[in-house]
């Protein structure tokens, strides 16, 4: 998915705070010359629809400024701690990139026997790592359980991914697993163990009394 912003020069010397009184995000777009970076603006009702419809590090966005568009992704969203309001986006240029380090949300399809049998899928992390051609980042990878049994685990070198694509997490990590089933304790059972635990702690406190006479 490829989306669109319309941003202008940041005035010099302006304050963020004044910015957003205004109606005004402060951004900065880097990566399109080198080290160099640029300050920008846009409109509140534009950041707040981009952040909507695009993923961190992930959706390619054509950004458009004063003498200079291509195609960026959104690498970072600054907002007020509690109340959520917008303060500040930053992009990065990939037009100059042979590759990109992306972050890919990861999709689980099919249902594991191990899960019909009692057992519990457990996703250590939903998300990947990976580097790939900034014209070809996947908006997510399939992940298929469909064959693991209860205590089977799917590893990161095991997913197949994109062309081109190289996954940055260690090829032996777990990304998934079927955990088995928990024992659950009736709560009769429960009952006997402390009526146990009494009787026993009644005998042991019997036999520490001492005799008199």
């Amino acid at each position: 998915m490829e989306l669109t912003v319309e941003c202008q020069k940041r005035v010099p010397g302006s304050k963020p705070k004044a910015l957003r009184r205004e109606g005004l995000i402060p951004a900065v777009l880097y990566g399109h010359k080198g080290a160099e970076s640029v300050s920008l603006t846009l409109s509140e009702k534009a950041a707040k629809t981009l952040v909507k419809d695009a993923v961190v590090n992930n959706t390619l966005i054509r950004v458009k400024t004063p003498g200079w568009a291509g195609k960026a992704l959104l690498r970072d969203v600054q907002t007020h701690p509690w109340r959520g309001d917008l303060y500040h986006l930053s992009f990065f240029s990939v037009a100059a990139q042979d590759s990109l380090e992306v972050d890919v949300p990861l999709h689980f399809v099919g249902e594991a026997p191990g899960v019909k049998e009692g057992g519990a899928l457990d996703s250590v992390f939903t998300e990947l790592q990976m580097e790939c051609p900034p014209d070809d980042i996947p908006e997510s990878i399939e992940v298929d359980v469909s064959h693991l049994n209860i205590g089977d685990a799917l590893h990161v070198h095991e997913l197949e991914l994109p062309p081109g694509a190289t996954p940055l997490q260690e090829p032996e990590r777990v990304i998934v697993s079927v955990q088995p089933p928990q024992l659950i304790v009736e709560p009769e059972e429960v009952g006997d163990l402390e009526a146990l635990d009494s009787e026993s702690g009644t005998e042991s406190e019997t036999e520490a009394v001492p005799e008199v006479g």
